[in-house]
């Protein structure tokens, strides 16, 4: 192979590479689909956008779709929104069903709406078709006592201009379940709930429940109403049990003090009777003592005798006495 055709087969190759990294960092088959579309995109403006890391497509595609749609947005607006980190096929989507629904949106709320964390299309198809939220069982008590249990469907629709700041579905379901337990606890009788299960939606939905959330509350519906237990009774069972229980402590409490003081009663007579004995214990000393000093007499020594035999015969009497009194009972 001479020298001529060897350079021509390597200046093919290189205009080959050259041609197949053009076309990968310059997308022609998407500017030539923007051009067919009817949207006048420069080649210049694609290179720019893989200068910024942005991947074309997916901002001509919305792009084309907008224009097909007859919704103004420039490229300029769309490749702000994507490199702000916005879902920008979402949002022109959002604004074509918004436009179809007879919904005023622009761009700028749609896309604040979109980086705020929101699905913006499932809003605008939620304010078109309404959203039924059921609430679990919520339980209320009467004024009787009387545990009542009702389920609640709520009917809400998206509220576009509370999106961005707005308080989510759980919020909504809350507020419900407070508003269901207050109107079951402001019912005299829980029988009333039972006959007019509709005065709980009535009451909650006139309470504008659906304030500062991003939803429109359009109605309030009771699914079923069940009741549960007596809360009355099982309060008033469970107040008599700790009365009880506090009579029994009180009642242990007077009965230990009780048997404090008999105890210390009879250490008080052991107290004494051990003083007695140590004073009769005393008395022949000091008889000895005041017969020594002739203060007592010999014929006073023996009437004192008598005296403590006559009061020994009548205890022996009195104890026999006694004695026979119990056997003949």
């Amino acid at each position: 192979m001479d020298p001529n055709s060897i350079m021509m087969i390597v200046i093919i190759i290189a205009i080959l590479i050259l041609l197949g990294i053009f076309f990968t960092f310059v997308p022609v088959m998407l500017w030539i689909s923007a051009l067919a579309a009817g949207v006048h995109v420069s080649i210049f403006t694609l290179i720019g956008m893989r200068l910024r890391r942005v991947i074309p497509n997916r901002v001509i595609n919305p792009l084309i779709k907008a224009h097909k749609a007859g919704i103004g947005v420039t490229t300029n607006q769309l490749e702000s929104h994507y490199l702000a980190g916005g879902n920008v096929d979402r949002v022109v989507n959002a604004l074509i069903a918004a436009e179809r629904a007879n919904i005023e949106l622009s761009f700028e709320r749609c896309a604040a709406i979109d980086l705020a964390g929101r699905n913006v299309l499932e809003a605008v198809q939620m304010s078109v078709n309404p959203k039924v939220i059921e609430t679990p069982y919520i339980a209320g008590v009467a004024m009787n006592g009387i545990e009542v249990k009702a389920k609640a469907r709520i009917t809400v629709r998206a509220n576009i201009d509370r999106l961005v700041g707005g308080a989510g579905e759980e919020t909504i379901i809350a507020r419900v379940g407070e508003g269901i337990v207050s109107t079951i606890g402001s019912s005299d009788n829980h029988k009333k709930v039972l006959e007019n299960p509709d005065l709980i939606s009535q009451t909650v939905l006139s309470k504008g429940l659906d304030s500062g959330t991003a939803f429109e509350i359009l109605s309030i519906d009771i699914m079923d109403v069940d009741i549960g237990k007596n809360i009355g009774a099982i309060l008033q069972t469970d107040q008599a049990e700790a009365d009880k229980n506090i009579a029994q402590a009180k009642a242990e409490e007077r009965r230990a003090m009780a048997v404090a003081q008999e105890q210390e009663m009879k250490a008080r007579v052991e107290e004494m009777r051990a003083k007695v004995v140590e004073a009769e214990s005393e008395v022949p000393l000091a008889m000895a003592e005041a017969l020594k000093q002739g203060n007592l007499g010999v014929m006073d020594y023996v009437n004192y005798q008598n005296i403590n035999a006559d009061t020994e015969m009548r205890d022996s009497i009195g104890k026999m006495s006694k004695g026979n009194k119990d056997d003949r009972k």
